[in-house]
């Protein structure tokens, strides 16, 4: 689970309006492209409620809500899964109240809680400091002896500010992705569960309206290596970029369009009702488990029409 952690310092400011809600633009785009890799698992974790968050000194988040081209964004930003305090994302009764972080001499909250919990700092790029994949603090921990003293040391803790930020991260974050999806579709028993579960787990696929039919039909067996099929599919969608790769993403598992003779089985109705060919398909096990799709190039996609046994064969 990727936690991002808000730096209260960045929002501390007295620069220009403009100058502001352009910093706050870009802090959102990068929060959205880690939720982009694992929007079931993308915590916002602040000092204060999002829609409570001072900007810059007398700038609240309302300005920037109002300012042009933010309604998508800001839309995008608040369905996303949220806590504050910070405390809020520490252990149980863990309080962590003998540790202080400090950047450039500034205690930064925010970013330690990121540093303690494994997460990661989000800042406003409103002063260079705050324009970084990583950022070096101090931190200081009380020692629990007799002379009451304290250690101090310089940690590193992961960042981003911009959108551009991320691609340092992208492996941590897909990681975490993966290890969350794995074990939801672990405990999964039944298509319908995992039908149910698509939108969160496989946010980037589509699918036909007759496809939850399919799913629902699906034996148990079949349940987890299907979870896994559509976790590969949901990978090689995020990677894809349709002008490097006109034809089709870069698979990560056995990936192939239907032999000619056996097209005429691969017409399905599409969303709109209009029957198309989805002779893309891979194999899971046990066999003779097979998934069909067809690539939308337009959207960066692919939608399933059927998962269930290899067509053409009782």
């Amino acid at each position: 689970m990727p936690q991002l952690f808000l730096n209260e310092k960045s929002c501390e400011t007295t620069v220009d309006p403009e100058r502001v809600n352009h910093a706050m633009t870009e802090m959102v785009r990068a929060v959205l492209a880690v939720a982009k890799e694992d929007r079931p698992g993308t915590l916002l974790v602040s000092r204060d409620p999002v829609n409570a968050w001072q900007l810059a000194q007398g700038h609240a988040i309302q300005k920037w809500i109002g300012s042009p081209g933010t309604k998508d964004l800001w839309q995008r930003l608040v369905i996303l899964q949220s806590k504050w305090p910070y405390r809020e994302a520490f252990p149980e009764e863990e309080t962590y109240s003998d540790v202080e972080y400090r950047h450039d001499g500034d205690a930064v909250e925010g970013l330690g809680a990121a540093h303690l919990t494994g997460g990661l700092g989000i800042s406003l790029p409103v002063e260079p400091r705050w324009d970084a994949d990583r950022l070096i603090l101090a931190r200081e921990e009380l020692l629990d002896d007799e002379d009451g003293g304290s250690a101090l040391l310089e940690v590193e803790v992961g960042h981003a500010a911009r959108r551009e930020h991320i691609a340092t991260h992208l492996s941590w974050i897909r990681r975490g992705a993966d290890t969350a999806r794995q074990k939801a579709i672990e405990g999964l028993r039944s298509g319908a569960e995992l039908w149910g579960r698509c939108p969160e787990l496989f946010p980037l696929l589509q699918f036909t309206p007759l496809a939850e039919q399919h799913f629902a039909e699906l034996p148990e067996v079949w349940v987890r290596p299907v979870g896994e099929r559509l976790g590969g599919l949901q990978d090689a969608v995020s990677d894809w970029n349709p002008e490097q790769h006109p034809i089709a993403p870069q698979w990560r598992s056995d990936v192939r369009t239907e032999f000619e003779m056996r097209r005429k089985l691969c017409w399905f109705p599409d969303t709109d009702g209009e029957s198309r060919l989805f002779d893309w398909h891979c194999e899971f096990l046990p066999k003779p488990g097979r998934m069909h799709f067809r690539l939308v190039h337009e959207e960066r996609t692919l939608r399933i029409a059927y998962v269930g046994r290899k067509l053409g064969i009782k």
